[in-house]
C-alpha cells in the first residue's frame, strides 16, 4: 500500500494532474439574431436635425473610442477628462492590482518555504538540583543557535494548483470589472451630455413659447382696452402664460443638476464644472451602426467575461475542496549549529540537522471538509447560473436597444409631423383671431399644442442619441481593440497570467 501511494504521488507530480473538474469555456448561445424579427435596412427618418435614417451594419465591430462617432469635440474632451480623473477608474485599477498580487502570492505554494533564524540565549542552571546542561558543568552560559528550516508541501492531488488557478481567475474577473467600469463611465458621460443637450433644447423651446404667449397677451390687452374682447379672455391668456412659465424652473433645475452630474463624472466638484456645453444641434447622429454577430457578444461584453472568470474560479475551488479531503504530504528539513562560543559555531561538533516526511489524512472533523466540498459544488452551480443570467441579460440589452432605435425613430418622425401641424395651426389661429373671425380660446389651445409638440421633438431627438449610445454600450463598447485603447492612455492593465 505504501509503495502504491508513493508511486501515485510521484506520478501525479510528474503529470501535473489535479482533482476536481477542469474548466471549459461555455459555448456561446446558438442564436443568429438579436431580435425575433429581422432588422430593417434602416430606421425611419424625420426632416429635423438628428432625424436622419440609421443603417445597421451587420457583422461590423465598434471602434474603441466609439463616442467619437457623434463627432462632437466637446464630448470627446469630456470623456477623456472623465477617464483621467474619475475615481471609479482608479478604484477598479487598484482592485485589479490587488487581485493580481494575490494571485502572484498564491503561486508561492509552488516553491519550498525557507526560513533562517538565529537564537541567542543566556541562562543559569541550578546545578545542585538538576544535571548540568553543559559538559563543563558551568551554571551560567551563553548559547548561540543559528539554523535554517526548509519545508515543502507536496501537491499530488493538485489542490495548490487549483488554488492558484482560482486566484488567477479572480484576477481575470477583476480585469473585466475594470473594463466594465471603463465602459460604464464612458457611456454615462455620453448619456449625461445628451440629456444636458435635451434639457437645453426644452428650456429654449419653453422660453420661445413664453415669448410667443407674451406677445399674444400684449395683443389681447390692447384689444381689451379697445373693447374688442372680454376681460375673461385676457385672464385666460394670463393663466396660460403663467402655466408655461411655471414649467421653466423645473427644467432649469434638471439642467443644473445635470451639470452637477457631469462635473462628478469628470472627477470634479460641482463648483468646478467642465467648460463644455452641449446642444442637440452640435451632436451628429451616427448613421452607420456596427452590429456584430450574436456569437461574438459573449466575447465582447465585460460583464459576461467577468461572469465567465467567476465560473472558472468556482470550478477550481471544487478541486481545492476535494484535495483537502485527501492525504496531505509534507517534507521538512532543519539544519544549524549550536554552541556556547560564538567562534565555534559551524564547527563539526556543533552541527545538527534533521529531515522529516509526514502524511496527514483527515479521519474525523465533524464532516467539515465534506460540507465545504458541498458548498463548493453549490457555489459552482451558482456561478454557472449567474453566467447564464448575465448572457441572457446581455442579449436582452442589445435587443432592447435595437427596438428602441427603430421605434424612437418612428416617434421622432411622428413628433416632427405633429410640430409642423401644431405650428401651422397656431399661425392660422392667430391670423383668424386678429381678423376677429374666431375667439382667443382657439389660440390658447393651439399654443398649448405647439408647446407640447416642440418639447416632444426635443425629447425624441435626444432619445435617438441616447438609444445609439445604449446600443454601443450593450455591444461591449469596443474595448477589445487593445491598440486603440492603449493609444487613448486608458483601458486594461497587464494580463493575469503570472508573467
Amino acid at each position: 500500500m505504501r509503495v502504491l501511494l508513493i508511486d501515485f504521488c510521484l506520478g501525479a507530480m510528474v503529470t501535473g494532474c489535479a482533482v476536481g473538474p477542469n474548466f471549459e469555456r461555455p459555448l456561446p448561445p446558438e442564436v443568429y439574431a438579436y431580435t425575433a424579427g429581422a432588422l430593417p435596412e434602416e430606421t425611419a427618418a424625420a426632416p429635423v436635425a438628428g432625424g436622419e435614417a440609421q443603417r445597421f451594419l451587420l457583422e461590423q465591430q465598434l471602434p474603441a473610442q466609439w463616442w467619437e462617432l457623434f463627432e462632437s469635440p466637446p464630448l470627446s474632451a469630456l470623456v477623456q477628462q472623465a477617464l483621467k480623473s474619475n475615481p471609479d477608474i482608479a478604484v477598479a485599477q487598484a482592485a485589479l492590482r490587488e487581485a493580481q498580487e494575490n494571485a502572484y502570492a498564491q503561486e508561492g505554494v509552488y516553491y519550498p518555504s525557507i526560513q533562517a533564524g538565529f537564537l541567542a540565549n543566556r541562562q543559569k542552571n541550578a546545578v545542585e538540583v538538576l544535571s548540568p546542561t553543559l559538559s563543563s558543568g558551568a551554571p551560567i552560559f551563553n548559547l548561540y543557535t543559528p539554523q535554517l528550516t526548509i519545508s515543502y508541501a507536496l501537491d499530488p492531488w493538485g489542490g495548490n494548483r487549483r488554488q492558484v488557478e482560482s486566484a488567477r481567475a479572480q484576477a481575470e474577473a477583476q480585469r473585466f470589472q475594470l473594463e466594465a467600469t471603463y465602459l460604464t463611465l464612458t457611456s454615462n458621460v455620453v448619456v449625461a451630455a445628451i440629456q444636458e443637450a435635451s434639457l437645453r433644447a426644452q428650456v429654449a423651446a419653453t422660453e420661445n413659447v413664453v415669448g410667443v404667449e407674451s406677445e399674444v397677451l400684449a395683443l389681447m390687452s390692447r384689444q381689451y382696452e379697445l373693447g374688442a374682447i372680454a376681460g375673461s379672455d385676457v385672464a385666460a391668456q394670463q393663466t396660460a402664460l403663467a402655466q408655461v412659465e411655471a414649467t421653466l424652473p423645473s427644467l432649469k433645475k434638471q439642467l443644473e443638476q445635470q451639470r452637477d452630474l457631469i462635473a462628478r463624472l469628470a472627477g470634479r466638484v460641482p463648483s468646478d464644472e467642465p467648460s463644455e456645453r452641449f446642444e442637440l444641434d452640435a451632436l451628429r447622429l451616427p448613421q452607420a451602426l456596427p452590429v456584430d454577430l450574436p456569437s461574438r457578444l459573449v466575447e465582447q461584453r465585460p460583464d459576461v467575461r467577468q461572469a465567465e472568470a467567476n465560473l472558472h474560479a468556482a470550478t477550481a475551488q471544487v478541486g481545492v475542496a476535494i484535495a483537502n479531503m485527501l492525504p496531505q504530504i509534507t517534507l521538512s528539513g532543519n539544519a544549524g549549529s549550536t554552541s556556547t562560543q560564538f567562534r565555534q559555531l559551524f564547527s563539526s561538533p556543533t552541527l545538527f540537522w534533521s529531515f522529516t516526511a509526514g502524511v496527514l489524512q483527515p479521519l474525523f472533523d465533524g464532516a467539515t471538509l465534506l460540507h465545504k466540498k458541498r458548498a463548493a459544488d453549490a457555489a459552482l452551480e451558482q456561478a454557472a447560473a449567474q453566467y447564464r443570467a448575465t448572457v441572457l441579460g446581455a442579449f436582452q440589452n442589445v435587443a432592447d436597444a435595437l427596438h428602441a432605435l427603430q421605434r424612437d425613430a418612428e416617434t421622432l418622425a411622428a413628433a416632427a409631423r405633429a410640430e409642423r401641424a401644431a405650428a401651422e395651426s397656431l399661425a392660422i389661429a392667430r391670423r383668424t383671431t386678429e381678423l376677429g373671425a374666431s375667439s382667443f380660446l382657439g389660440v390658447l389651445n393651439a399654443q398649448q399644442a405647439y408647446q407640447q409638440a416642440v418639447i416632444a421633438v426635443a425629447q425624441a431627438r435626444a432619445n435617438r442619441y441616447a438609444d445609439t449610445a445604449a446600443l454601443f454600450q450593450a455591444l461591449g463598447g469596443g474595448w477589445w481593440h487593445d491598440q486603440a485603447i492603449a493609444a487613448a492612455g486608458v483601458g486594461p492593465l497587464q494580463g493575469t497570467d503570472g508573467n
